[in-house]
């Protein structure tokens, strides 16, 4: 597997160097970068002299990676954040996420594309247009990290930095069919500004080819500043249980249909683990999914309304509606009429689910559902309409009242889509999406795992099962180089 652990090894053995890897990038972005529209902005000078002036060091020294357009800042290269009022905006820091990439021996090459503010689980901001799906261009490649995906499907890099606040590292990782960890809050580096990141709902990580990537990632990553709100229980290396117990749940939680694709992925993974000798019990999703969306886009509002007021104070004027995508203003105006209370009370809905979940955990060593309840939607599918945009563009007169139901319509066809992976975010658990079925439609869509807080150690083992039992089905790139296809 030509990975990202694989790359490092031949730079550690001389047999390429790092000038060569961001090259061969370089020429694989000027290739492909047309058919998917994900890196939008690659500087090769820079990266080049980077690789000149390095140590080889860590795990994955001399590898390139590419960084996200949001919320991963690199000093000098661009922090557009997915939107058009941030065009010409260049980080002027390096934040201490990157820092940790650095020092574990990658080197930053390329920003990929993400929707404004990270808000739709679809990349295709007015800034940057689409990003298309590797396995079919007429597709979305998901989001936020969508322009993550696509460089790593599409064999452009071998691994891509990428975030989750919502499911943005799982959704586009099922609809592209790579791995995608959502890391346990607290774990990961935050700061120096930045440190909350919609409350710890939203951390940084990676998408990536193989566990042993994923894992080996994971650990050189782990740990946040000693300044930061949020520290997770470090990774929990308990004796390996050869048998494990799994809840299952395959229900949305908000009560839609899901697809027959889907059901199908989540049988497989079932049948595989009852053949491996697990336990697996079927239980009724284990918290109120309604409720805790309304309390997911709360959390949103606020955040948002807060972030605004900073740009508006940065600006020295009033942020107006052309300023942003219509989503953007929406939620804007939705936070900027939300009572503190109803804030404060949302947070508190997360920790009781958490708790709803530990209290699981005390009985299953992993939950099971659906990554998503379909492959990835057409980029031609609308998935608001024209009346919900008028309401949009006119948010600033609605009340209270109003701008929650808009918000709820806005949202609620691309959340038919994705209901599940929002629950690892609110409860800080983590949770990893696998690449283990494809539809007669040639699209994939993966299997999700949660673990208990701190226990990234059990996701590492089924992850590892599937693996090593030739249960991954990668995109064309991967399994054209290993021989599978």
């Amino acid at each position: 597997m030509r990975d990202a652990t694989f790359w490092a090894e031949q730079v550690r053995e001389k047999n390429v160097s790092p000038v060569e890897l961001l090259e061969e990038t370089n020429r694989k972005i000027e290739r492909l970068n047309p058919l998917y529209n994900t890196v939008v902005e690659h500087d090769l000078s820079r990266a080049l002299k980077q690789a000149k002036e390095s140590v080889i060091q860590g795990p994955f020294g001399g590898v390139p990676i590419a960084l996200k357009m949001l919320g991963q800042d690199k000093e000098g290269l661009g922090a557009t954040a997915g939107s058009c009022l941030f065009k010409d905006v260049r980080s002027s820091q390096t934040d201490f996420f990157v820092e940790r990439l650095e020092k574990n021996g990658f080197i930053p090459f390329g920003k990929t594309n993400a929707p404004e503010f990270g808000f739709k689980n679809v990349t295709d901001p007015k800034l940057y247009g689409a990003t298309k799906n590797v396995w079919h261009t007429d597709y979305h490649a998901g989001g936020s990290s969508g322009g993550a995906v696509s460089a790593l499907a599409s064999g452009m890099y071998p691994i891509a930095a990428a975030s989750d606040g919502g499911g943005s590292i799982r959704i586009p990782a099922s609809f592209s069919g790579v791995i995608g960890l959502k890391p346990t809050r607290g774990s990961m580096p935050t700061g120096p500004s930045g440190w909350r990141d919609w409350q710890g709902a939203s951390i940084n990580f990676a998408l990536t080819v193989s566990m042993r990537d994923t894992e080996t990632l994971f650990k050189s990553m782990e740990g946040n500043h000693v300044a930061a709100p949020y520290h997770a229980p470090l990774l929990n290396n308990q004796p390996v249980k050869q048998h494990l117990k799994i809840a299952c749940c395959a229900t949305s939680p908000i009560g839609n249909k899901v697809s027959d694709e889907a059901m199908e992925a989540f049988y497989k993974a079932c049948d595989f683990l009852a053949n491996q000798g697990h336990e697996l019990v079927e239980v009724p999703y284990p918290v109120d999914g309604k409720m805790l969306i309304q309390s997911y886009y709360q959390m949103n509002g606020a955040e948002t309304d807060n972030m605004m007021s900073q740009i508006e104070q940065g600006l020295g004027r009033e942020l107006q509606v052309d300023d942003m995508e219509p989503m953007s203003w929406g939620i804007y105006q939705y936070g900027k009429k939300m009572k503190a209370k109803d804030y404060i009370s949302a947070l508190g809905k997360w920790d009781a689910a958490a708790y709803q979940m530990e209290q699981l955990f005390d009985q299953f060593d992993l939950f099971l559902s659906p990554t998503a309840t379909s492959v990835a939607p057409k980029l031609d599918t609308d998935l608001q309409s024209d009346a919900i945009r008028m309401r949009l563009s006119k948010a600033e007169f609605a009340s209270l009242e109003e701008l929650e139901q808009v918000v709820f319509d806005m949202f609620h066809d691309s959340l038919k889509i994705t209901p599940y992976t929002q629950l690892a975010n609110l409860t800080g658990q983590p949770s990893i999406s696998l690449p283990i079925y494809v539809s007669p439609l040639g699209l994939p869509v993966g299997i999700q795992f949660m673990a208990s807080k701190g226990r990234e150690d059990l996701l590492f083992q089924v992850g590892r099962e599937f693996e090593a039992n030739n249960q991954f089905i990668l995109p064309d790139y991967y399994r054209k180089e290993s021989g599978t296809i």
